[in-house]
């Protein structure tokens, strides 16, 4: 009877060991956006570059605008971001894909931009978290920028940001 019992809890532990293991593997997998600095957000205009539609996260890749449609430049060089999104699938339920926001186009979005501490992670770039705001505007800039009354306004967006929405 004793040997029965030991079986018994060592198959116990095991079970919830097993179950534990199953059910922490998902949340510690996934990273926290403690990285980004969510006190504060940058709103920019830019063209795509590249649609990266990863597992864990969707990311735009982005050569910053200015109004006019022209590229911002820092030391020659034009100023680029990427920005991450949610993950591919959740980005497709609010209609944003690489169909739909494809290489040349002209968007406008809001970031949570990286703490300094991290940019180093990133090799020096640009990068910050989705915001909310993603507006698409075709190939080209429109007069007035790329705002909510000039282009599409993804279902993503659709949260009231206030006055200061672009």
């Amino acid at each position: 009877m004793h040997v029965t019992l030991t079986r018994t809890r060592v198959r116990l532990v095991a079970l919830f060991a097993g179950a534990f293991v199953m059910i922490s593997a998902p949340a510690s997998s996934h990273h926290s956006f403690s990285m980004y600095d969510q006190s504060t957000t940058r709103t920019m205009s830019g063209k795509v570059i590249q649609f990266i539609s990863a597992a864990n996260h969707a990311q735009l890749l982005l050569q910053v605008l200015d109004a006019h449609g022209t590229p911002e430049m820092n030391t020659g060089m034009p100023v680029q971001w990427g920005v991450e999104m949610a993950s591919a699938r959740q980005m497709s339920r609010h209609g944003v894909t690489p169909d739909s926001v494809p290489q040349g186009t002209v968007l406008t979005v809001r970031v949570y931009p990286m703490r300094p501490a991290f940019v180093h992670s990133r090799e020096g770039r640009n990068f910050g978290a989705l915001a909310g705001v993603l507006i698409t505007c075709g190939h080209t800039m429109p007069k007035g920028g790329c705002t909510k009354e000039t282009g599409h306004v993804f279902p993503v967006a659709s949260v009231d940001f206030g006055a200061d929405a672009p």
